[in-house]
This record gives structure tokens, sequence and C-alpha cells, in this order.
């Protein structure tokens, strides 16, 4: 694998400024995606996953979040190394759909309901290639066919209405591969699709992932989406990563509470009804995320930790090299 990273994020902290409040969405966060790696991005809602993936795409709202620190390098195609923040909104167009490809949550809302597939692939690729209508227009429609929709002549004719919720987020996935960006920002792309549609999906991103040797960020609550598809993961709590290593190591090792509940709590084939006739109920982590406006000292995962000692509220503990290129933000990470 190269040794120079596609993304290199380095003490990230990201800021809303709500009626006079500062709220820390993201903090001190630092992570690296190498090329053809995919590395995802996981925990509970708010923990600021979906926020370290706007903060990347310069897409924050304007006046209300901003980037208050840190290093986002990029590796773009042409081989500079750019620092997205250093970036002015004219040449942060240059990098979007270019250097980096986004694929959003929900297709339905993400793409334009008065443009044609077609002319919504076509864009980035006239944009960011000079190519003209024509032949804009033809490569959507090969790319419709590379990303497996029948007929992509006539889909790329329709408008998203049209087409079902998997064709949709095919089409947004062709959209974000359209310029053969270095690096794939994915933003819970399954989550609205059942279940057989979302294992083609995933077998979809990593097929264009092994052609196109492109670096993904995979952000997800799913656990059993990470297993599938991911080389390392992250975990966030309270945007913060808690801990981080390879997927292997810390499914099998988890070397901090919150992500050993996490993995205690995700449901087992024929587990909720054996505990159901054993009047057991299903594991859960108790309590509540902290909120970030009012975040508490020390560990913000203490008042939910069994292991919870008094030092564990005294300062936010740093990331623990616990061997096996493995970190945890525990003090207590041996008794894990």
């Amino acid at each position: 694998m190269d040794a120079q990273p596609i993304l290199d994020i380095a003490g990230l902290t990201t800021v809303f400024r709500i009626a006079k409040q500062r709220v820390v969405a993201v903090r001190d966060l630092n992570l690296t995606i190498a090329p053809a790696e995919t590395v995802a991005l996981v925990g509970e809602s708010g923990s600021g996953k979906s926020v370290t993936s706007l903060s990347i795409m310069g897409l924050l709202p304007k006046g209300v979040g901003e980037v208050e620190s840190g290093r986002l390098a990029l590796r773009r195609k042409s081989g500079d190394v750019v620092d997205l923040r250093g970036l002015s909104r004219e040449a942060f167009r240059g990098v979007r759909g270019n250097d980096i490809g986004m694929v959003f949550q929900e297709p339905l809302t993400s793409l334009n309901p008065v443009f044609t597939i077609g002319e919504q692939i076509a864009e980035p690729i006239r944009i960011h290639k000079g190519a003209s209508h024509a032949k804009a227009f033809a490569e959507a429609v090969g790319l419709l066919a590379g990303v497996g929709i029948p007929d992509p002549r006539r889909r790329a004719s329709q408008y998203p209405h049209e087409l079902s919720g998997g064709m949709r987020q095919r089409a947004t996935i062709a959209m974000a591969l359209a310029c053969d960006p270095a690096l794939l920002i994915a933003d819970e792309p399954t989550t609205a699709l059942d279940v057989t549609i979302q294992a083609q999906i995933l077998d979809l991103l990593k097929r264009m992932q092994s052609e196109r040797g492109m670096g993904m960020l995979f952000i997800t609550h799913n656990l059993g989406v990470v297993a599938e598809i991911a080389d390392r993961v992250a975990v966030m709590y309270a945007g913060s990563i808690v801990e981080t290593g390879s997927v292997a190591r810390v499914f099998s090792h988890p070397r901090h509470p919150y992500t050993e509940g996490l993995m205690r709590s995700a449901p087992r084939l024929g587990e909720a009804t054996v505990l159901k006739e054993a009047g057991t109920p299903l594991p859960t982590i108790a309590g509540s995320v902290p909120s970030l406006a009012n975040l508490p000292n020390g560990c913000p995962f203490a008042s939910r930790c069994g292991y919870r000692i008094d030092r564990c509220t005294e300062a936010l503990p740093a990331l623990a090299d616990t061997g096996h290129a493995q970190f945890s933000r525990c003090i207590r990470w041996q008794e894990v």
C-alpha cells in the first residue's frame, strides 16, 4: 500500500455557533486514508461522523459551522498536496467532484428533481474535464452501465423520481465517480435501502474501489457493514475518536469500553429469541450521549462506563497505543 496518504487529517476541531453558544462537534480528530484503503467512521447518531465529512468537503453551513483548527491535507490526482482549510470557495469547487467524490445517505434529497439523471452525472464531467455536452452525456451513460443500471441510455433521460431507491443510489455513485476522484466519501449510503440492495451497493463500492484504486471514507453506524467493507475503523463518541485500528483487531479485541458496548449490543442470529425465552433483555449501553453543548470534564463516556474511576472525570484521556497499530482513548484499556 502507498505510504503517502490521500487524506491526512491532524487536530481537526469543528465548531458551531448557535445563539452565541460555541458547540464543539468534532474535537482534535486525527485520521489518515491511503490509496485503495477503506476507513470506516462509526458511532451513534450525533457522534460527529457526518460533521467530519462536511468539514472535509467544505460544506459546513456558512456563518454557523467552521473548522476552527487543524489540518486537512489532501493529495490531489495531480500529486500536489493541499490543505483544504486554506482553499478559497472558488478553489474548493475545483476539488469537489473532481478530487473528492461524495455519496450521501438519501439519494432522493441529494439529487436535483428537475434535472435528468444523465444531466446531473454529466455536469461534473463538463465542469472539471471541459467535455462537450454530447461527450459528457455519453460518458454519463457509460457510468450508469458501469454501476449496473440496465438500459442506461433510457435511464439517463429519466428524472430521480422515476428510479427505484437502489437505482438512485447507483446513480449518485456514478456521479461521485464521474471524474475519477482520489477519495470517495460515502455517508451512510446503504441506510435507506433494504438488505438485499444494501449488499449490492456494498459490492459495487468495493468493485469500483478495486478498479480505480481510490481511498474511501465510509461513514456508518452499522458494525456489520464495517466488517464487510472496511480495512480500518475509527470509533467516534461525542465528537472524538475513542478507538482506532484494523477492523479485525478492534472487533476481536476492543480496547475502549464504548467499543466493547457497541460490539456487545450488536444483535446476533438467533440471540433475540434465546434471550426472550430466558426473560433476559437485549444488551444495551446504559444512559445517553452527553450534549455537545455541555460536555462533562474528562472522558465524555464516563457517566455510562462500568470501568469508571475518579481519574476518568479529571481530563480527556489521550489516545494510548495498545499495540498492533490499535489506539484507545481510555486510561484503563488494559482491563477492557
